[in-house]
């Protein structure tokens, strides 16, 4: 019985014993990571425009009446020269745009899925 005993107290240390507390901590983790997982999930499936050059944010979430210059301004341009070519791809169909025309003031609307090319 003496033998038993020893068997148990050395699989007690060896499994450990958790603290309701520690239980506790490591429900909550496993909570934040599906809530996490989740947001992200949201966040992919959210309508977007990608953005790819040099910027630092290449999705940007779209929202009605987004426009070409807002889109760039919320990507977060990098590239210290302005783009000398602009190509927005829409439903498989690239229209290129001269850089200039943003710069006079036009207005240029995208939809969700556009994806814009800037060329420094």
């Amino acid at each position: 019985m003496k033998f038993i005993w020893i068997i148990f107290l050395i699989a007690l240390a060896a499994g450990g014993c958790m603290t309701h507390s520690k239980a506790r901590a490591q429900e909550q983790a496993a909570f934040l990571a599906g809530q996490n997982a989740a947001l992200q999930q949201q966040q992919e499936q959210a309508p977007s425009v990608t953005i790819v050059g040099p910027v630092q944010y290449p999705k940007v979430p779209w929202v009605a009446g987004l426009t070409l210059a807002q889109a760039i301004a919320t990507a977060d341009y990098l590239d210290s020269r302005a783009p000398k070519q602009i190509i927005i791809t829409r439903d498989g169909e690239s229209a290129t745009l001269d850089p200039n025309v943003l710069l006079n003031g036009a207005v240029v609307p995208l939809e969700a899925g556009d994806v814009v090319e800037l060329r420094p």
